[in-house]
């Protein structure tokens, strides 16, 4: 396995991601995944994914969202931070098309054949780099923000749309899931809105516990394999 920190700048911030390739699936250019983040910061799930997916034949960049590789530990320091970049999608879409930009650039990569995927507010900024038009195969956001300040860009979508969601999550509410179905059928685009019952946020990944708040963030091994299964399902439908 080839990993390499990746710099680059967006949205004025100095980036630090990490790429993946994986030499054992030969030489070549191959499908390509960016992988965001859960709001604090590029961390150990979002990279132990990566690798996964890098496994499996793919290059992947997974992407510091923050600057500097700059990691938060506490939802209270991280949240004010979240909430001003979703009162300006255009910026959370300017630091996921610096990202994609990034991926192009590598040899290893096929740009015909991108996804992006992220994990809650990552999630969000999968979504969003699609809402602005990016020229991906796929987006698919696991226990991902739905809603967006710009619903009306829906209609610039190229990607088909996957969101894999807890159904008991009190940060995604019903209200938010019929928000998100009514902004993808005007924007027609060809989505999926997966949920899985009795599973609040955070249900990929392992540490939810840490957080110290079961019933908004829980793992949940079943959620997790069923929504990485749905993931690879769609990938194989649009990245081979």
């Amino acid at each position: 396995m080839h990993i390499e920190m990746l710099r680059y700048d967006a949205d004025g911030l100095a980036m630090e991601s990490h790429f993946y390739v994986d030499d054992r699936h030969g030489a070549g250019r191959r499908p390509a995944v960016l992988v965001f983040p859960e709001a604090f910061g590029l961390g150990v799930h979002a990279k132990s994914r990566a690798e996964r997916l890098a496994g499996l034949g793919y290059a992947v960049l997974a992407c510091d969202i923050h600057g500097h590789g700059k990691l938060y530990t506490e939802l209270a320091e991280v949240m004010p931070i979240i909430t001003a970049l979703r009162d300006n999608p255009l910026k959370i879409r300017a630091r996921a098309q610096a990202a994609l930009q990034t991926l192009l650039n590598r040899p290893e990569v096929d740009p015909t054949r991108i996804a992006a995927i992220g994990y809650c507010f990552g999630g969000t900024m999968s979504l969003e780099l699609a809402r602005g038009g990016a020229d991906i195969r796929a987006a698919v956001g696991f226990h991902s923000g739905l809603t967006t300040k710009r619903p009306d860009d829906a209609q610039q979508i190229k990607a088909k749309i996957l969101a894999c969601i807890g159904a008991d999550d009190p940060g995604i509410t019903p209200a938010d899931r019929a928000a998100f179905e009514q902004e993808m059928r005007a924007g027609g685009v060809d989505w999926q809105l997966h949920l899985y019952g009795g599973v609040v946020h955070s249900f990929t990944n392992p540490d939810a516990a840490k957080m110290r708040m079961p019933d908004f963030a829980r793992y949940d091994a079943v959620a997790d394999a069923r929504s990485w299964e749905a993931m690879t399902g769609l990938f194989a439908e649009v990245l081979a």
